[in-house]
């Protein structure tokens, strides 16, 4: 079992930044990758970004691309979201999760993750 908790959402201006912090706790040995995922109301949730946890290598949605960055800490078992340029589009709440096991894709749908955070707002005002 893992257990995720989010933070660092919050009410910005477009144009600001936010750091979003995902906390790992519990089975972490078996972490494969770990992504972050977004859901606007009335919308599906929607892949934004992934990083393989040993490796480092990242994946990114095009629309956030260039604005957004994906990190981790692997002695902290910490992932991070630092978001840039923030547009009122990027509101939504933000989800992080961890993949156990190797699927062979891109991780960024998201059946290819087992376990899920809560979730933290983001609201970017315009």
């Amino acid at each position: 079992q893992v257990q995720l908790v989010e933070s660092g959402g919050g009410l910005v201006q477009a144009g600001g930044s936010l750091r979003l912090s995902c906390a790992a706790s519990g089975d972490t040995a078996s972490t494969y990758h770990m992504g972050w995922f977004r859901q606007a109301p009335g919308k599906e949730r929607e892949f934004v970004a992934a990083i393989y946890w040993i490796g480092g290598n990242t994946h990114y949605v095009d629309s956030v691309k260039g604005r957004f960055t994906i990190s981790r800490d692997n002695a902290k078992n910490t992932l991070y979201l630092e978001m840039n340029s923030l547009k009122p589009e990027d509101t939504a709440v933000y989800y992080c999760a961890t993949a156990t096991y190797y699927t062979g894709g891109y991780y960024d749908d998201a059946s290819e993750y087992d376990y899920w955070g809560q979730g933290t707002q983001v609201t970017v005002s315009s």
